[in-house]
């Protein structure tokens, strides 16, 4: 990996966080000193939102000067409120659940940063847990070996001219091992806490964050079987699809299976894991192919999947219906399939991410 870097222009995205100096930090020791850039994506209104953007740029500021890097902030505030905001308020309009941090890199990371500086270097280094692996002379995403913090999920929208510049320094380490080396090196974030939720939401609440943009839009809530009123919702851009929790009906437990869009209904269920929050079949559309499609004139094929992001892959035979259409029949029924989630399809071994799709409303 670090053969390839060496007498090449790189940029390093840094965070503020231990995955990113970590990556520094490998790099520095094989002799490679990267250009830093930290990129500025923050709230609107900052003064407003309780935002870690702060601190993340001092610690980003102490980790570059550790390793006699230069440091960059890159102002991509407006593009990420234009583009990726944009689609986010887009879909949980339009009743879809969406993934902000996939488009984000897509987008973000290695789109505005690379149209604003990085088309001037040879290489995108992040502090993601992924690999990347050369196969038949083609670069494929690969999956990292820690599968909790494995992050190829995120990654499956990106284009492949990105993917050709993407160096990941860490995706071979489990997370403990990287908190070790920050530890044995004395980085200054070496205890710092991972970050959780939308990448630039810092402690922001999600709901807060919708109700801002899109209000409410106040419905009733059906119980799915019967037909019988239970309530009312304040939206169904604050619910998704397999929710159990903070949907404040007595008498349940209740778990969000259907939203009718039309007439503003959310449907429920009761019970304990009642089925109806359940499928095994399900329709992908607009799959993106990372690599290339290897599935050209096949109709069927046997795949690896996820639809959150979480340690397991299920198993599934795929049906399909054109270059960037599928059917998902998955061995095992799965949790809280939503329409607007990103379905991310990997090999048999879940080693190669093929990409990714959205899955549909219906058949």
């Amino acid at each position: 990996m670090f053969e390839e870097l060496k007498d090449k222009k790189v940029a390093l995205l840094l965070s503020g966080g231990v995955d990113s100096a970590v990556a520094v930090y490998e790099l520095s020791r094989e002799g490679i000193h990267p250009d830093c850039f930290y990129i500025k994506i923050g709230p609107e209104e900052e003064e407003e939102w309780d935002c870690t953007s702060e601190e993340d740029l001092e610690m980003a500021t102490a980790v570059a000067a550790r390793y006699k890097c230069k440091l960059q902030v890159v102002d991509c505030h407006h593009e990420y409120w234009d583009k990726v905001t944009k689609y986010t308020m887009d879909k949980v309009r339009a009743g879809y659940t969406p993934n902000p941090d996939v488009m984000c890199n897509r987008l973000i990371k290695f789109g505005a940063f690379h149209d604003k500086v990085g088309h001037d270097y040879d290489y995108i280094v992040t502090g993601h847990y992924a690999q990347t692996e050369i196969i038949d002379g083609k670069k494929w995403l690969v999956t990292s070996p820690d599968p909790v913090k494995d992050q190829t999920d995120f990654l499956a929208q990106i284009y492949d001219w990105q993917l050709k510049k993407a160096v990941f320094p860490i995706g071979h380490y489990m997370k403990e091992e990287v908190r070790e080396i920050a530890e044995r090196e004395h980085l200054i974030n070496a205890e710092r806490k991972d970050s959780q939720g939308i990448c630039f939401l810092g402690r922001i609440n999600y709901n807060d964050y919708i109700r801002r943009y899109l209000g409410e839009n106040p419905g009733d809530v059906i119980e799915l079987e019967t037909g019988k009123f239970i309530g009312r919702h304040k939206g169904l851009w604050f619910h998704t699809i397999g929710q159990r929790h903070g949907l404040g009906f007595g008498g349940g437990p209740w778990f969000a299976v259907k939203k009718d869009i039309e007439k503003n209904i959310l449907y429920v269920s009761h019970g304990y894991e009642p089925t109806k929050a359940y499928k095994k079949d399900f329709h992908v559309r607009d799959f993106h192919f990372l690599t290339c499609n290897i599935w050209e004139g096949m109709e069927r094929a046997n795949v690896r999947f996820k639809i959150r992001h979480t340690p397991e892959y299920h198993k599934a035979e795929i049906e399909l219906k054109g270059n960037d259409s599928f059917i998902v029949h998955s061995e095992e029924p799965i949790h809280g399939v939503a329409p607007g989630q990103f379905c991310v399809i990997y090999d048999e071994d879940h080693h190669r991410c093929i990409g990714s799709g959205e899955i549909a409303l219906e058949f």
